[in-house]
């Protein structure tokens, strides 16, 4: 399976090609970080699978699906900070088959200050 992770975020795109490897081994995964690099990955490598960030630096995760969806109907999992309901419509009515919030960022983010400290 070749899945195609399109993030700006190292530690996103590293969390995603673990929980890939660990499930399917044998998978391909291709990252890219801006949204001329994933549309151009996109179309030469012909992934199983797009996750997918709203938030990249060059143009919206919406403008890289739309671009995506004018030659494929690859699955395409939304994988956003993002969590207003307008951005959840809008991704999956252009096209998104799912739609999945960071929560994993906040934890991480989150979690420093409730481990315990040595002195506890």
């Amino acid at each position: 399976m070749r899945v195609l992770v399109i993030d700006d975020d190292l530690d996103i795109v590293e969390a995603v090609t673990a929980v890939v490897s660990i499930s399917w081994p044998e998978s391909e995964i291709i990252e890219a970080a801006d949204g001329n690099s994933a549309i151009e990955h996109a179309i030469r490598t012909e992934p199983d699978i797009v996750v997918l960030d709203l938030g990249l630096p060059d143009m919206t995760g919406f403008d890289v699906m739309r671009t995506i969806r004018e030659s494929s109907e690859v699955p395409i999992v939304m994988l956003t900070a993002r969590d207003g309901h307008v951005d959840k419509v809008e991704g999956l009515e252009l096209g998104a088959d799912d739609y999945i919030t960071k929560l994993l960022t906040q934890f991480i983010q989150g979690y420093p200050r409730v481990v315990p400290h040595e002195n506890c």
